[in-house]
């Protein structure tokens, strides 16, 4: 049984596609149809049902999935051991970003691609959700964004600051000069809200959920220099992270009274190994002043 055989079994797995895991793979679905087939004799029994419409795991596919993620995660683990040995002279450092985490993050990666100018960063921009499923995949090194609301034992989530959901207006809107808000106040205009599956919105649909308020959402959309403009130019208002206007001197957060702290995290596989140029990285994160605008939490490294 070789390592590169449960890669194959892995990436067909997930995709329940053998000419999507081919391609994700770089090799032929005849190739990968083969090496499949070796482990399925090296076993003994057949890891996947297969017929012209679909694909699905066996029971002996089903069973061996989670040791096959064991290996292949031991395996990653040590080669990222051995590509740290380089100093930080090459390599690559895959980053998941929600888009609350956009404005926060800026700094930080000025000054590593500075320092580290050898080592290339891959950043990614999505929902928290499927974030956290590349992170799952081994296609992310950590993921940058709010905590979930519920906990997953795969992942380890590690608080970096507290965080308050506000909401935004421009200059010399009428709520700009407040100190904070409630929710009963944000229905007397209309709402320019993130789109559906973002952070900032989940959190404003838990909390506006149980008010018995009404809200006039106007637009909603998962682009947050869209929804500035909006905000620029009518009176409209909308509910983000206030981290997310951190450097928009014409537009104000204003923290909602019935809003609990959001906690900013970075999440890592558990159990994985956190490479040097990652622990770099949160590291000048800590630092940036960005972060030193909010309440820090402890922020140790992860030794490997």
């Amino acid at each position: 049984m070789e390592i590169r055989q449960l890669k194959y079994f892995l990436s067909v797995a997930e995709a329940l596609n053998f000419s999507a895991a081919g391609r994700k793979l770089f090799i032929t679905q005849s190739t990968l149809s083969q090496q499949i087939g070796r482990l399925e004799q090296e076993i003994g029994l057949p890891l996947f049902e297969r017929n012209s419409h679909e694909v699905r795991l066996t029971e002996a596919g089903r069973a061996l999935l989670p040791h096959a993620r064991k290996v292949i995660n031991a395996a990653d683990s040590c080669k990222n051991h051995i590509d740290d040995l380089k100093q930080l002279l090459t390599g690559e450092l895959n980053i998941g970003v929600t888009y609350s985490f956009s404005t926060i993050m800026s700094e930080t990666l000025i000054d590593f691609m500075k320092e580290y100018p050898g080592v290339k960063l891959n950043i990614c921009y999505d929902t928290m959700e499927e974030l956290l499923r590349m992170l799952k995949r081994h296609e992310l090194d950590f993921v940058l964004a709010f905590r979930p609301i519920k906990a997953d034992k795969e992942l380890e989530s590690r608080l970096i600051f507290s965080n308050r959901l506000a909401a935004i207006v421009r200059d010399g809107h009428p709520l700009a000069e407040k100190r904070s808000v409630r929710l009963a106040d944000l229905g007397r205009y209309g709402l320019v809200l993130p789109a559906r599956g973002l952070q900032a919105r989940c959190a404003f649909d838990c909390l506006a959920g149980g008010s018995g308020l009404e809200f006039r959402v106007k637009v909603e959309v998962n682009t947050v220099s869209i929804i500035f403009k909006l905000l620029r130019r009518t009176s409209c208002i909308s509910v983000l992270a206030e981290s997310t206007v951190l450097y928009e001197t014409d537009l104000k957060a204003v923290p909602i009274a019935e809003a609990t702290a959001m906690d900013g995290c970075i999440h890592l596989l558990r159990g994985a190994y956190f490479k040097k140029s990652a622990q770099e990285f949160v590291r000048m994160l800590s630092q940036s002043t960005a972060l030193m605008r909010f309440s820090l939490s402890g922020l140790a490294g992860r030794n490997g």
